[in-house]
């Protein structure tokens, strides 16, 4: 029953063992995926940002273009007007407006008393007296440009005796989005200023432009949700980046928008943080939280620009990147995972079944061995009694024809075929004597066996015990006969492969203090090496050669340490190999 338990204890052990590998492999294996899917969604965020960045770039070539038209409308401006805007009319300006298809024509005019630069003449009735000193970097520009220097203004594009910004809200109508041209080349006494609105520009970006571009993107793919793009610089504000004008109005900037292109649905109390990090770093940050309800992966790219372009720091300075979000629904991410976990848990399904069934038919061979084993040492003990009480009750009854026999031989005076009688009864109650004398019979049955055994192999089997009579402890006399049977066993085997002039197995017993002891040794050419290499105790090894399992010694040693004995193997200086048990006795 116990051993039973014990067989119970260890399959439930090695189910959990497995258990816990298994488990260890599906985290293992789910960070991995994770990872791997973080990955797949970079790639597709990067070629989400190179086709935004060729989108926005293109957007800065087709506004460049119309910075040359500009030009090429002032130059076309100044041949049509007098050098002199004193003797320019607003009329003038709107009729020339319409002929050149722009929105409107201003004339710019330095006003040394106020040391500003005002507009005294326009096509736009708003745009008249108002002054630029207050626009930066605008009045700036403007300065160089009076002076006939090259603006100097990192931002914007610069041409011969030209400057253009990005498109702008109007600071003297809030509601409207320009670009304008400032040409002056010296040979009038105003800068000229023609303007138009958004309206081209926004043809383009609804066709192919960035957010054109966003929409299509996700709308391709069902796992994006969001895609932005971020002022790095701006965004940590939380709200636009506003002026007042001279009306009193607030003018919020597009150069300095917060959002750039994109929508922000999904938002993140550590956006800020994040977009910081990305933009201070440089690298890629990849976050899994919830945001807007909604379970997402937030990647944060930073994406290098050119030097000089249209997206400005709250000081107005051109930032060299921005930040691009791309949120995607973590369901596409979690369906994916649960369909490769649900290989993978059918995988670990049969490899732990499998496993199992293994251990148990591994487990169930050795119990079968060693039940064979068991048998076998069962059956030898109890023949080996039999012959023993046999061959004393052979004795007993043949005792009255032994007297006889002497009586007939001393009658007749036969001394010699007395003596040879004498000599063979003799030798026979001698030998069931020292089986007797041994003072355990499980012990005496089993070496009268093994006498026999010797006998007819031609080996030279010598024992001695002493002490056995007041054996008494807590050892099956089944263990007892199955260590010493295999280890004589074993040494049988081994000397069989020597002549038999040196087949010799000596066996001693001995009960001293509290210890039991046997000290075995045979025949051994390679007892020093055997010895050295200490495998003869491990399960399956053997030197024998042929259908020996392995299984003799690993038993002996199992049932010497059960009974916290001590069992070694050593090679003595006559080179045989030895074996000495020792077994506590209480």
């Amino acid at each position: 029953m116990m051993r039973r338990r014990i067989w119970v204890v260890a399959i439930i052990g090695l189910l959990l063992l497995i258990g816990v590998n298994n488990t260890i492999y599906y985290f293992t294996a789910k960070r991995s995926l994770e990872n791997s899917m973080k990955h797949e969604m970079l790639a597709v965020a990067k070629q989400i940002q190179l086709s935004i960045e060729q989108s926005r770039l293109g957007g800065e070539v087709f506004q460049n273009q119309i910075g040359r038209e500009l030009r090429a409308v002032s130059i076309a401006a100044q041949y049509a007007l007098d050098p002199d805007i004193d003797k320019v009319t607003n009329e003038q300006l709107t009729e020339l407006s319409a002929k050149l298809d722009v929105n409107h024509i201003s004339l710019f005019r330095p006003n040394e008393a106020k040391d500003d630069i005002i507009i005294e003449k326009s096509s736009d009735p708003k745009e008249l007296g108002a002054s630029s000193k207050t626009w930066n970097p605008w009045y700036q520009a403007f300065q160089q440009l009076f002076a006939l220097r090259p603006v100097s203004v990192k931002w914007g594009q610069a041409l011969n005796h030209f400057w253009t910004g990005p498109y702008e809200v109007a600071t003297t109508d809030v509601d409207k989005v320009y670009k304008w041209g400032y040409y002056y080349d010296g040979s009038t006494n105003y800068m000229l200023d023609p303007y138009i609105s958004n309206d081209m520009m926004k043809q383009y970006e609804d066709a192919t432009g960035v957010n054109r571009l966003i929409k299509r993107a996700i709308e391709d793919n069902a796992s994006l949700l969001e895609i932005t793009a971020v002022n790095p610089d701006t965004f940590s504000l939380g709200k636009p980046v506003l002026t007042k004008n001279s009306n009193g109005e607030w003018v919020e900037h597009i150069t300095q928008a917060p959002i750039i292109y994109g929508d922000y649905i999904y938002k993140l109390k550590d956006d800020v943080n994040n977009v910081d990090k990305a933009y201070q770093s440089n690298r890629i940050v990849t976050v899994n939280a919830i945001a807007n309800g909604t379970h997402v992966i937030k990647t944060y790219i930073p994406v290098q620009i050119p030097k000089g372009s249209s997206v400005l720091d709250k000081a107005g300075n051109s930032l060299d990147r921005y930040i691009l979000t791309i949120v995607s629904d973590y369901k596409f991410v979690q369906d994916s995972l649960d369909a490769q976990f649900l290989n993978i848990g059918l995988i670990i399904t049969f490899i732990t079944v499998l496993s199992a069934l293994l251990v148990l038919l591994i487990l169930n061979y050795f119990r079968r061995s060693r039940n064979e084993v068991v048998k076998e040492t069962q059956v030898t003990y109890v023949e080996e009694i039999n012959q023993l009480l046999v061959s004393v009750k052979a004795q007993r009854h043949d005792f009255l024809n032994y007297v006889q026999t002497i009586q007939s031989l001393v009658d007749l005076g036969k001394t010699t075929e007395l003596k040879d009688f004498m000599r063979e009864l003799t030798g026979e109650i001698q030998l069931t004597n020292e089986m007797i004398n041994i003072g355990n019979p499980a012990i005496a049955a089993l070496i009268r066996s093994k006498l026999a055994q010797a006998q007819e192999k031609k080996v030279r089997f010598e024992n001695s015990f002493h002490g056995l009579d007041k054996l008494d402890f807590g050892m099956k006399s089944l263990d007892l006969t199955r260590v010493i049977g295999n280890l004589i066993d074993n040494a049988f085997d081994e000397v069989m492969k020597y002549p038999e002039d040196r087949r010799l197995i000596r066996l001693e017993g001995v009960l001293v203090d509290n210890s039991l002891e046997f000290v075995i040794r045979n025949t051994c050419d390679d007892a020093h090496r055997i010895a050295e290499e200490g495998k003869l105790f491990d399960q399956g090894f053997s030197t024998k050669k042929g259908v020996h399992q392995g299984l003799g010694l690993p038993i002996v040693k199992e049932i010497v340490t059960s009974y916290k004995g001590t069992l070694q193997v050593e090679a003595d200086e006559d080179g045989n190999i030895v074996f000495a048990v020792r077994l506590p006795h209480y």
